[in-house]
């Protein structure tokens, strides 16, 4: 193991110290396990990954590419915060940023409160792997009643010349009564191979809105593990929706906990796996209160050999009343040998509430098909035509105009690239 930065604080190392214990005694999953049992991260475990040092060549260029006018812009580079790529230079009123190395020596407010503590290493191997290498990354704090217009843009750029891991590290915590939208673009050395180990965390206080974009297009060699956890107070709202293009395999985890009465969230996505991708994504919604809601929608593009893997959980707890849950998982399979597993469940201990969740495997509607091309489209139109309507209800509800064209023009490139030969 690399020797990390020295002078953290105590409560960092003992932070860390207890995630590389419990990584060492469990270490990687496998599929034995439940969770796990789609997903083989051999490739990951038996590969050699040096953890990365400082930023490589193409970092600034990458970033740029993908930047958002207007926003405020962090960029974190193999895991650490760039400040020279960073653009903090006209910060709203009531947003606070520090890098988490500097906040955490600083006592920033907040960090040392959250910071590894919305989430259970016990349950999430990665995210404890990440966890023992805790050194940097974003905190991103909106003050209680702040109404920060402006976005978040977080681009996390990994690579470099010879293979390489990072564990990127975000923290946002909206006080009460705050808004913030944060956005994360997830990039990386262009065919190459590395290994993101991501853990975003999330605290939503009593009626604050929080709505965070993930837009993953990692490297086609990559390989992507993300870990978003939330806590959710009082009449607070969290909005989750994410894209995903990119990496060799990808797991994302999603754990919401609405833990106060009357707190929302919605929780959606769209993915594309073509070639051999494989897609696997994880979900868990903890109603804990009364009166909360949850609506969650996750859809999916397969073509060539690609795989996909949904679980979906939500679980209503006994003193949860009068919950509202709706969970809806769809996916089109564009050839023969694309595959998904889905398994939505719902676990429900109260007595008085509205819960729905359904899953839906298709091929194309051919009757549609024929439809469009008796109006002369030929068929690659409309083919295209029906995928964008597919998608297109998740992409719309992106709420920052610039981003949603940046994601709108990406998938649908990749679409179009990738996913002709396994019509």
């Amino acid at each position: 193991m690399e020797t990390l930065v020295p002078a953290a604080p105590v409560w960092v190392k003992q932070r860390r110290d207890a995630a590389a214990k419990h990584f060492a005694a469990v270490g990687f999953p496998n599929t034995r396990l439940e969770d796990w049992r789609f997903t083989n991260v051999s490739p990951i475990a038996e590969a050699n990954w040096p953890l990365a040092q400082g930023g490589f060549s193409q970092a600034a260029a990458l970033t740029a590419a993908v930047s958002i006018p207007g926003a405020v812009r962090l960029v974190i580079v193999n895991g650490r915060f760039a400040a020279g790529l960073s653009d903090l230079s006209t910060l709203p009123k009531g947003l606070r940023i520090a890098s988490l190395r500097d906040g955490a020596r600083d006592a920033t407010d907040g960090i040392e409160t959250h910071l590894g503590k919305v989430f259970s290493i016990a349950t999430h191997p990665f995210a404890a792997l990440n966890t023992s290498f805790l050194d940097d990354g974003v905190a991103i704090m909106a003050t209680k009643g702040a109404i920060v217009e402006t976005p978040v843009h977080i681009v996390v750029v990994t690579g470099g010349e010879t293979p390489v891991v990072a564990h990127p590290r975000v923290l946002i915590v909206a006080g009460e009564n705050s808004q913030v939208r944060v956005a994360q673009t997830f990039i990386g050395s262009p065919d190459t191979a590395y290994f993101n180990n991501a853990v975003i965390e999330v605290v939503v206080g009593p009626s604050a809105l929080v709505q965070l974009y993930t837009d993953q297009r990692e490297s086609d060699q990559a390989f992507h593990v993300a870990n978003i956890q939330a806590h959710v107070e009082a009449k607070g709202v969290f909005e989750s929706h994410a894209f995903s293009t990119g990496a060799r395999i990808m797991r994302h985890d999603i754990g919401i906990g609405l833990k106060g009465e009357g707190a929302d969230c919605t929780m959606n996505g769209v993915y594309l796996a073509d070639g051999e991708r494989l897609m696997d994504t994880h979900t868990s919604l903890d109603h804990a209160m009364p009166h909360c809601t949850s609506h969650e929608i996750y859809k999916g593009i397969l073509a060539g050999k690609g795989r996909a893997v949904f679980n979906g959980r939500i679980i209503v707890q006994l003193d949860a009343q009068k919950t509202d849950a709706k969970q809806t998982n769809r996916a089109l399979l564009l050839s023969d040998e694309a595959t998904i597993n889905s398994n939505p469940q719902l676990e429900i201990f109260a007595d008085d509430v509205k819960c729905t969740h359904g899953a839906a495997v298709g091929q194309l509607d051919e009757e549609a098909m024929f439809y469009l091309q008796a109006r002369g489209l030929n068929r690659d139109a409309a083919r295209d035509m029906l995928l964008h309507a597919f998608a297109g209800e998740v992409i719309q509800g992106l709420k920052i105009p610039a981003l949603r064209e940046q994601i709108e023009g990406n998938f649908f490139a990749r679409l179009r690239e990738d996913t002709r030969a396994g019509v």
